[in-house]
């Protein structure tokens, strides 16, 4: 049985099929919101879209966190890798044939997002089977920088091809890296399932689920931290999903100016993870992720005010730096906290929470888009980020949990 000794071979394989799923993950992901903001410029056309890559998130996210709990994580990574391509690659055949409606871009976001929605508890329940705890937040910073590295490639490519080529190719592209992707995670990286996917214990799915529920229920730090998300998730949707429709309505609807806001997030996240993989955060995990917060708020601020293009990418930047200061310590702190068995319910429930509350708050922001200037929704979301974020270090419970191990 794997003692862990190889972990660190483990950890390369496994972030390598990750980053080429990724990469073509995120040329599809571009190339859907660019084709519809620029053919439609419509906010509630994007809201549609966006609904779709959350809603069935917010159904599917409770039994998907069962299911990592209960079955193989890897193999649930490989079947939901395999859901995602095969749904691309008709999306990329029927497109081809010339059936480009709307509606199937939409479909298609809907039946990815059900494939993300296993795959994410999955992923993060899965790392600490092969990572020891010491090591996780340094792995979860180089996989971040990667990922990174990866969205910064992914925007300049997508928008290259979407300039010199068809839609569909973008889609042919993600099929073979998601290819690549599972035939490196189904070879060679060997982790054995963990205890209770072994295990022959015949309970209901909704037996799982309430055991899961119960056990966040039972931890304060769990209620207390996932609240604080909730509320997060709230403010973030408008700089998350309407900053490509202001630059189209306040600078210009060229593609490369799509590409340059993507570019210049995707260059922050990388200097971003690079700080968090060679510095970590403070010693107190939550105060990290409270610092990071106020410097997003005043950063989401700073782009509903600033008047010219090259001070809005300026600031684009800023904002993606602080983005591992913020993700990094907030997983390693649940991967730390929750107990094995019952990790990919927590995060089955962390993305429940997730794609139930950006939807819900999209659906105000987004036709508000068409009413007032989103620049406004910018400074008051900043503002309410910025007041969160001084309140979080406030609550005990949370600052407690964001302790090292051994001091807890």
């Amino acid at each position: 049985m794997d003692t862990r000794l190889d972990w660190k071979k483990n950890v390369v394989l496994f972030l390598a099929g990750q980053t080429i799923s990724l990469f073509g993950s995120s040329l599809v992901q571009y190339a859907i919101m660019w084709y519809i903001t620029l053919n439609t410029k419509s906010g509630v056309m994007l809201t549609i879209s966006i609904i779709c890559g959350f809603l069935p998130t917010f159904f599917l996210s409770p039994f998907a966190g069962v299911w990592a709990d209960r079955y193989n994580r890897k193999m649930l990574i490989i079947l939901s890798d395999s859901m995602i391509a095969i749904v691309t690659l008709i999306l990329a055949i029927l497109f081809f044939m010339g059936f480009d409606s709307m509606w199937l871009l939409f479909l298609a976001s809907a039946v990815r997002a059900l494939g993300g929605s296993i795959q994410t508890p999955a992923v993060n329940a899965f790392i600490p089977q092969f990572v020891p705890e010491d090591k996780l937040l340094k792995v979860n910073a180089v996989n971040g920088t990667i990922q990174s590295f990866t969205m910064l490639a992914s925007p300049m490519l997508s928008g290259a091809l979407l300039t010199f080529a068809s839609i569909e190719a973008v889609f042919f592209i993600d099929v073979i890296t998601a290819a690549l992707a599972i035939l490196t995670l189904l070879f060679f990286v060997n982790v054995p399932a963990h205890e209770k996917a072994l295990s022959k214990e015949a309970v209901s799915y909704f037996h799982d689920m309430g055991e899961g529920l119960r056990y966040i229920k039972n931890h304060i730090f769990l209620k207390e931290y996932f609240l604080f998300f909730a509320i997060f998730y709230i403010f973030l949707s408008p700089v998350a999903f309407l900053t490509p429709l202001q630059v189209a309505r306040s600078f210009g609807d060229e593609v490369w100016r799509l590409t340059s806001i993507e570019v210049s997030f995707a260059i922050g996240m990388m200097v971003g993870g690079i700080i968090m993989t060679s510095w970590g955060g403070f010693n107190n995990k939550t105060y990290t992720i409270a610092l990071s917060s106020l410097l997003f708020g005043v950063t989401t601020i700073a782009l509903g005010v600033v008047p010219a293009f090259w001070l809005y990418i300026v600031f684009m930047v800023f904002s993606g730096v602080v983005i591992p200061a913020f993700s990094t310590p907030a997983i390693a702190i649940l991967q730390q906290k929750v107990e094995g068995d019952y990790q990919g319910r927590v995060f089955g429930v962390l993305g429940m929470i997730q794609s139930a509350m950006m939807p819900l708050s999209i659906l105000v922001f987004g036709p508000l888009a068409d009413i007032i200037a989103i620049e406004w929704m910018l400074i008051g979301t900043g503002i309410i980020i910025s007041i969160m974020a001084l309140a979080i270090t406030n609550n005990k419970v949370l600052v407690e949990a964001g302790l090292p191990i051994s001091e807890q």
